[in-house]
């Protein structure tokens, strides 16, 4: 029994030392692109296509980790509304940007899930279907586009958070198999997972790519206050590198934690409970922690608030700060 106990002991001392002591090398050169969902600017009370085209314009941010939603995109049953979408694609080839393209039920923002009305009552053998549908229509629509460099298949399918219906492997490889027998330029799929709470494995078997997060300071719902995850920056660079090794897949920080995340949405969260999880300070802080992973591709979550903080609380500083990574 103390052998065990005196074993078990040698493991997790070695684990510890494996994913929190040590330095990764900085990449020597770092890809940054930002987030984008015309949801979330809406929920602010913004422009879309201003907040969007200020990015690409004024940023001059070229990449795009361009999030769709299926509740925009059919409204009604098999009534397809691609205006909003073939805008912004289309204003992205206009300023040679690249677009990693986010498609499928979950997608990312809250509630994560974004199933029309007239969908959510479905048995889930008949919502898949419609997934299914959904996903032959973008692709189908969008794989002539130069712009776009790859698909994203689902947000953290593996991870529970958000309010959504399920959770099922078997069809999340069904429809990677149907992106990818429908697109013939045979772009690469992306699939993700949680930064701080997975190592990427299931992630790992199905994409082509392993999309992260990186998250520093949270509110965790479940203990009703703010956590700071305590996680160095080797922790994610080894996790990248077994990863590399075992399935020779490359990993890239989906979201770069550069906006609050507290116990409400933005829209109902005053300046003051923000700051909490994210200001001027703060956001420096996460892009100098990123750069220590050694991981060379960021797309930072919050460019909807930096534009909301600038527009609506006349507060550019973050803005501008974000505007001298796009500057490199």
């Amino acid at each position: 029994m103390k052998k065990s106990l005196l074993a078990l002991l040698i493991l997790l001392l070695l684990l510890v030392s494996y994913f929190f002591v040590g330095s990764a090398s900085q990449a020597e050169e770092i890809k940054w692109g930002v987030n984008f969902s015309q949801k979330q600017t809406e929920l602010l009370k913004l422009n879309w296509q201003e907040n969007y085209s200020a990015l690409l314009d004024d940023l001059e941010v070229r990449d795009v980790k361009l999030i769709t939603h299926w509740d925009l995109l059919e409204p009604e049953k098999d009534k397809y509304n691609f205006e909003d979408l073939d805008w912004q694609i289309r204003k992205a080839e206009e300023k040679g940007a690249k677009i990693l393209l986010v498609i499928g039920m979950k997608t990312g923002r809250w509630p994560e899930c974004h199933i029309p009305g007239w969908a959510k009552n479905l048995i889930k053998e008949k919502q898949q279907k419609e997934i299914s549908n959904l996903i032959e229509k973008i692709v189908l629509r969008y794989r002539d586009s130069n712009t776009i460099w790859a698909w994203q298949v689902e947000n953290e399918p593996f991870f529970p958070f958000g309010e959504c219906p399920w959770t099922d492997k078997d069809f999340l490889k069904e429809e990677i198999d149907l992106v990818k027998s429908l697109d013939l330029q045979k772009r690469p799929v992306v699939v993700s997972d949680s930064g701080e709470g997975s190592f990427w494995v299931s992630a790992a078997q199905l994409g082509d790519i392993v999309g992260t997060t990186l998250y520093k300071k949270v509110w965790f719902r479940q203990l009703s206050s703010y956590i700071y995850y305590p996680f160095p920056p080797i922790f994610y660079w080894r996790k990248a590198q077994l990863i590399e090794k075992i399935f020779d897949k490359e990993v890239v920080v989906g979201e770069l934690q550069a906006e609050p995340w507290g116990p409400k949405l933005l829209n109902d969260l005053p300046i003051e409970e923000q700051e909490k999880t994210m200001d001027l300070e703060r956001f420096k802080s996460n892009i100098e922690f990123a750069k220590r992973t050694g991981l060379s591709e960021f797309y930072l979550w919050g460019a909807e608030w930096w534009y909301w903080l600038k527009e609506k609380q006349n507060q550019p500083q973050l803005w501008q700060e974000a505007k001298k990574l796009f500057e490199l």
